[in-house]
């Protein structure tokens, strides 16, 4: 925000101050204790990292005092938060902005080119694999509840379920998931493996895998790879690289002409903010209030039907 211009009046932290803290010494921010008192300001946007089903709590008051909000994810956590958020969308007084920055990676950007151009052809299949690092020991309390946190699917996959919409311009029709559960039994709510099979419109099938199990010794928080296949080729995503090759995100791509290459990356023209700022303006931005109610929504069902394998 700082470098597209924008001042920080605050940060307020009820709880844990230890961040706040940090982040008031190292970008000079002052830190405030009175929120109402900041929400009376002129401040014209809230940015909110809150305790994920606490989120839309935050979304709500921000509406009361007709402030735009941008937050990471996952902004709802159940079919209750999912109904306010809906309700917030239908009032219309307020832009709710999500941190969803799988968009404005470059190979992901470049895929979804690549899609547009029909250079894979029709698209028939969409796999994402999305393994996590945990650090259990580094985790506040509330990440391995259930109802604070949401749970594997609706706090990894929601990226998923977005990018599935946004790469093939489709919907979501059919769900089938599963969660494992397989270490930390002193968290009986926590399930650190899962995945989801996915029908989109057109018979598109995607699958969607996502774990807590990379090893600390991992270059990045995890190996997440994109795997897509369509009637005139395929493409092949490495988000964060591959040692054995670069450490910068890369993709391949083969066709019937074309042989098993690499793929030069195109950068985004907007980023996600930039993109949220836009919205906030009037102007023609990428990400809506649909899109994020539909990849919540995805992920809140795929949770909700989940076979739980203990």
């Amino acid at each position: 925000m700082f470098e597209l211009g924008y001042m920080c009046k605050g940060i307020y932290e009820a709880d844990e101050p230890s961040l706040a803290q940090a982040l008031s010494e190292k970008f000079s921010i002052p830190i405030v204790s009175d929120l109402e008192a900041m929400l009376k300001s002129n401040v014209s946007i809230v940015g909110s990292s809150a305790i994920n089903n606490e989120k839309i709590d935050v979304i709500e008051k921000c509406e009361e005092y007709g402030k735009h909000i941008m937050l990471d994810k996952p902004i709802v956590t159940s079919r209750q938060g999912l109904n306010r958020l809906e309700a917030v969308f239908n009032r219309g007084k307020i832009q709710v902005g999500m941190q969803l920055t799988s968009r404005e990676r470059k190979s992901i950007v470049t895929l979804k080119q690549k899609i547009d151009k029909g250079y894979l052809g029709d698209i028939v299949s969409i796999t994402m694999r999305k393994p996590h690092r945990l650090s259990p020991a580094k985790r506040h309390p509330w990440h391995f509840s259930k109802e604070q946190n949401g749970g594997i699917i609706v706090d990894l996959l929601i990226h998923d379920f977005d990018l599935l919409r946004w790469l093939t311009g489709k919907e979501v029709r059919r769900i089938n998931s599963c969660m494992a559960k397989n270490i930390l039994p002193e968290y009986p709510q926590f399930y650190d493996t899962a995945t989801a099979g996915v029908l989109m419109e057109g018979n598109v099938l995607a699958q969607l895998y996502t774990d807590w199990h990379t090893p600390d010794t991992c270059w990045a928080f995890g190996d997440c790879r994109i795997f897509v296949s369509g009637t005139k080729g395929s493409a092949e995503l490495r988000l964060f690289g591959d040692p054995s090759v670069e450490m910068e995100e890369l993709m391949f791509c083969m066709t019937g002409e074309d042989h098993f290459h690499r793929v030069e990356l195109i950068t985004p023209a907007v980023s996600v903010v930039e993109d949220f700022l836009l919205r906030i303006q009037g102007k023609p931005s990428s990400i809506s209030h649909e899109d994020l109610f539909s990849a919540s929504k995805a992920a809140i069902e795929a949770d909700e039907q989940a076979v739980l394998l203990n």
